[in-house]
């Protein structure tokens, strides 16, 4: 079970799972298929559930990671052209795994790191963890969405949420 945004909780604490919440949403909506499945283009631009997850955990350690001097892994890929679509020799585990790998070191600088402070983005910008945090509850809950759409369009699931815990 997914938890809910703490209704009294701290201005971190509420950003941190309002972005969990999202990126176990992206994983609940995998459930139940295979390979061919997530790996099925949806739209006419090749989007797939794969692509997605891959994407997602590349922007986990380009936001979370590389701004704050984190350690991030090597990319086995080219990020600016290959980072929403999967190759024959990647497999479903080894983007699983990426993503959980992403999620782990985004949760460690999110934790060891104050709102306020500030990184370097790959664009030059200075950003703090609080924007940080706000841009990516938007990137997943966008890609969330769109995984929720090609899911439909593979087997008709719908839905937005597991059961909430009230904890």
């Amino acid at each position: 079970m997914i938890r809910s945004v703490p209704y009294t909780g701290s201005e971190k604490d509420s950003l941190y799972v309002a972005l969990d919440r999202h990126r176990d949403v992206v994983l609940w909506k995998l459930d139940g298929l295979g390979d061919e499945a997530l790996r099925r283009p949806a739209t006419p631009s090749g989007t797939n559930l794969l692509g997605l997850v891959k994407h997602l955990a590349t922007v986990e350690y380009g936001w979370f990671c590389t701004p704050f001097g984190r350690e991030s892994e090597p990319f086995w890929f080219d990020t600016e052209t290959e980072d929403m679509t999967v190759g024959p020799d990647e497999s479903t585990a080894d983007i699983l795994a990426f993503y959980a790998r992403a999620r782990v070191a985004a949760d460690r600088a999110v934790h060891e790191t104050g709102l306020d402070e500030t990184g370097t983005a790959w664009d030059g910008r200075v950003v703090s963890m609080r924007w940080v945090l706000i841009h990516m509850i938007e990137e997943t809950a966008r890609h969330a969405g769109h995984v929720d759409i090609v899911r439909e369009l593979i087997d008709g699931a719908t839905g937005d949420h597991r059961e909430i815990s009230r904890e």
